[in-house]
């Protein structure tokens, strides 16, 4: 045994090497390091093993743990999965416009709530109020942190207490067993199912309208289709039965879009100027999927129900910040230019990108991971069926291409481990005794080749 030649704290401390830990990472996280390395070693050296390692190894050691722990999980990795607008892996890209004034807005004080004309206290939402208009042909509109925040806080505003009227074919849940009934629960509204699940009249709704409607609410069913023998209400003539009730008509849009996507090629989605056209009160959507911007919620339609929105106490509870704030200023002022809109904002430029691009970045690619991976390894490439994602057009796909990756046993789970191990992660997806790297929502070409490179050599 000899423990007493493992170097002290002090020692090791005194090593040219722990110059850089101690630099990047202060002398009593490097201290608390290099005892945790230490301990390993004597651990080591007591189950049976010889290897006593000197100062210099240990300021070694303990440098790679401090930069292991300090390294964030929310680091840029490759969505290599065909899904675009990925929820688990952060949903819609910032444009560098975007990105620009969010980091404008960081590092300096701003009028977030400052009138700069008048010189008094001003409104946050005055910074996209006239934006969000413009593009929706809205009286007035608010945004808030995400649609379900904005979906809960219209509801409560209009329905606490009353009731809310929705078809049973359009009580969604989204991602994380997150339902519309809970949601109208939690804002205080009853409940009233009508119809049934694949057919929906507008008697069903006429008959539910009482004294304590507060609201009729339609769903944008996003992420399902109820196909065969359907029928549901369209908006227009809800609107209508709403109107001639007196009660508000609420359309969540869930995952909204301001353009018409049939003209980029995909398939068409309804627009949030179109709602509100067809007679919605109030219209909710998100920012942070077909938009392409950060994540939000937006509630648009007539001035007097904005503007009991924004006298609701939970409006404090579900604003953004001044840096998302600048970033949805950002987003929105590139739909002004909607000829150049695909190639500005990513989110639009990845869902348009047309396979024979894709194809040919696979094909440019498909040598350099056959390489990477080694004799153990074949990789081909193949087609592949990319999907929006975030609820939008389920049952849509994208013509698209990527790399398939055969090996035998456990080795593709393996293979998979060793790229989320990566300094910047490669996500896939396994299926059918392949992994698939769909290369639709490959940007950055050279880094993906640079990170391949920190593969173990075959």
């Amino acid at each position: 045994m000899r423990l007493r030649d493992l170097p002290s704290i002090s020692a090791v401390l005194a090593t040219p090497a722990a110059s850089t830990p101690l630099d990047r990472h202060g002398r009593a996280a490097t201290t608390e390091a290099i005892r945790a390395v230490l301990a390993e070693a004597r651990a080591a050296l007591l189950a049976g093993g010889d290897t006593v390692p000197d100062a210099e190894a240990v300021a070694a050691l303990a440098l790679t743990r401090l930069e292991g722990a300090s390294r964030s999980n929310l680091r840029p990795l490759f969505n290599l999965t065909g899904t675009v607008l990925h929820t688990n892996l952060g949903r819609a890209l910032l444009a560098p416009e975007a990105m620009a004034a969010a980091l404008a807005a960081m590092g300096d004080p701003v009028a977030l709530e400052f009138d700069l004309d008048s010189g008094k206290r001003g409104e946050r939402d005055d910074h996209v109020r006239a934006l969000v208009c413009e593009l929706t042909g809205a009286e007035d509109a608010t945004v808030v942190n995400n649609n379900a925040a904005a979906v809960l806080l219209a509801l409560n505003t209009l329905a606490k207490g009353r009731d809310a009227i929705v078809s049973r074919g359009e009580l969604i849940e989204i991602g994380g067993a997150f339902r519309m009934p809970d949601i109208m629960a939690q804002a205080g509204a009853r409940l009233v199912e009508v119809g049934t699940t694949n057919r929906t009249h507008a008697k069903d709704y006429k008959g539910a309208l009482t004294a304590e409607t507060g609201v009729i609410l339609k769903v944008h069913t996003s992420n399902y289709r109820i196909q065969g023998f359907t029928k549901e209400v369209l908006a227009p003539e809800l609107a209508e039965i709403a109107h001639g009730a007196g009660v508000p008509l609420l359309n969540d849009l869930g995952s909204g879009t301001l353009v018409d996507l049939s003209t980029h090629g995909l398939k068409r989605e309804p627009t949030v100027r179109e709602a509100v056209a067809e007679g919605a009160d109030l219209v909710t959507f998100s920012g942070d999927k077909l938009l392409g911007g950060p994540q939000a919620g937006f509630i648009v339609g007539r001035r007097d129900l904005v503007a009991a929105v924004n006298r609701n106490p939970m409006k404090r509870a579900l604003r953004v910040d001044k840096v998302r704030l600048a970033a949805i200023e950002a987003t929105l002022k590139l739909y002004r230019d909607p000829d150049r809109l695909a190639q500005r904002l990513p989110t639009l430029a990845l869902l348009s990108r047309p396979k024979a691009e894709i194809e040919a970045q696979a094909r440019r690619l498909a040598p350099t991971l056959a390489q990477a991976l080694g004799d153990g390894y074949t990789v081909e490439v193949c087609d592949c069926a990319s999907q929006i994602g975030s609820g939008a057009l389920p049952l849509d796909t994208l013509p698209s291409a990527g790399l398939a990756v055969r090996a035998g046993g456990g080795a593709l789970t393996q293979l998979a481990t060793a790229f989320r191990a990566l300094s910047r992660p490669i996500i896939g997806r396994i299926e059918e005794g392949r992994l698939v790297l769909d290369l639709r929502c490959l940007r950055d070409e050279a880094a993906f080749v640079a990170t391949l490179a920190e593969l173990p050599r075959p």
